[in-house]
């Protein structure tokens, strides 16, 4: 019996728009065109082609000389390769208690990675060198796990960003104890823009020794990169990449998009515009009454407090999710492809429902 014939077509409608993630997003045509790019022909698997072989100019570019990148699937991924590069398995990190490596990727850094998270509560998703010291004792007790990490998010998952004074202290702090310091860059970009300065300004210039850099939330259509920039902090990333079924056989399709983003300026574009549409929607949000911004509106996200019969009604008309669902939190997501339209028709819908 043969087959049923099938043809490929469109199973959804694009123009559902929605503030519940950047990952919501499309892919940005130019990283498409150079996907296609790379496409055709055969190359070495495994990273050892040249487009993985160019993406470490390109690293460099932004994050000094003896950077390597490592690329790999995704976000969680990339910590938890990471993550165990720089700790011995009787190692331990430290976390803001919102840390996506925390919160929001299921246990992998304790249960693939096989190290311990000693998270701290703060305020505004920020570490400093106080609230590290809350965690960072016990070197010699074999009965607890070693501090030997401390991780930070850049932009953090409260939106809020640090500067590179603050990031500068806390490696200085870290490294003065022992530790090291891995920053979580999903959205690294957007907390560039919010800065004003190059991404290296608050990475390997201020000490930090190995990134999470990230590519799908800025455009990409999948791919992220571990990105060591103290060779000295790490060893066998190679292997812990492996390991971690985090290598790529065709690894020029992840390579290529992240070579598309950052050769040039499309990375910068594509932060710059959500940061711009989440302002657009704050300034908009702030007009309604009975809306409450909880942080500051410092990259592409909008934390709120509102009636939770107003978000229900109003998740029926656009997608968001809830932060804090008790409390009435919500996070507005925005993305490279959000426009100005889609925010003051979420606003009017928003100042619909609170009529009502």
């Amino acid at each position: 019996m043969n087959p049923p014939k099938t043809d490929a077509r469109r199973h959804h409608d694009p123009e559902v728009r929605g503030f519940a993630s950047d990952n919501y997003a499309g892919v940005h045509p130019e990283v498409l065109a150079a996907l296609a790019l790379a496409n055709g022909g055969h190359q070495v698997s495994y990273g050892e082609d040249a487009y993985t072989d160019h993406l470490q100019q390109v690293m460099r570019s932004h994050f000094g000389a003896t950077a390597e990148a490592f690329p790999v699937f995704n976000g969680t991924g990339a910590n938890v390769v990471a993550l165990q590069a720089l700790t011995d398995r009787w190692g331990a990190v430290i976390c803001a208690e919102s840390a996506h490596i925390n919160v929001d990727e299921g246990g992998a850094p304790e249960r693939m990675g096989g190290l311990k998270l000693l998270t701290v509560p703060t305020p505004d998703g920020k570490l400093t060198p106080e609230l590290i010291d809350r965690q960072a004792y016990g070197w010699e007790d074999e009965h607890r796990a070693m501090p030997q990490v401390v991780s930070i998010t850049q932009n953090t998952e409260l939106g809020t960003v640090y500067t590179p004074e603050e990031i500068r202290a806390i490696c200085e702090h870290a490294h003065a104890r022992g530790m090291k310091v891995h920053l979580d860059g999903a959205r690294i970009a957007n907390a560039a823009v919010s800065l004003n300065v190059p991404m290296r300004t608050f990475t390997d210039a201020v000490g930090v020794d190995v990134l999470s850099f990230g590519g799908t939330k800025n455009g990409a259509l999948f791919g992220e990169a571990v990105v060591v920039l103290n060779q000295d902090a790490v060893s066998h990333m190679k292997h812990l990449r492996k390991l971690s079924m985090q290598l790529a056989s065709k690894m020029r399709f992840v390579s290529v998009q992240l070579e598309a983003l950052l050769a040039k300026d499309l990375w910068l574009r594509n932060a710059r515009h959500s940061n711009e549409m989440a302002q657009r929607l704050a300034e908009g949000v702030r007009a309604v009454h009975g809306v409450e911004i909880l942080h500051p509106v410092q990259a592409n996200a909008v934390f709120a407090r509102l009636p939770h019969d107003v978000s229900e009604r109003l998740q029926k008309r656009y997608r968001f999710y809830f932060w804090d669902e008790p409390a009435g939190d919500v996070r507005w997501m925005c993305s490279f492809d959000t426009t100005e339209d889609d925010v003051d028709g979420f606003v009017a819908a928003l100042k619909e429902e609170m009529a009502r």
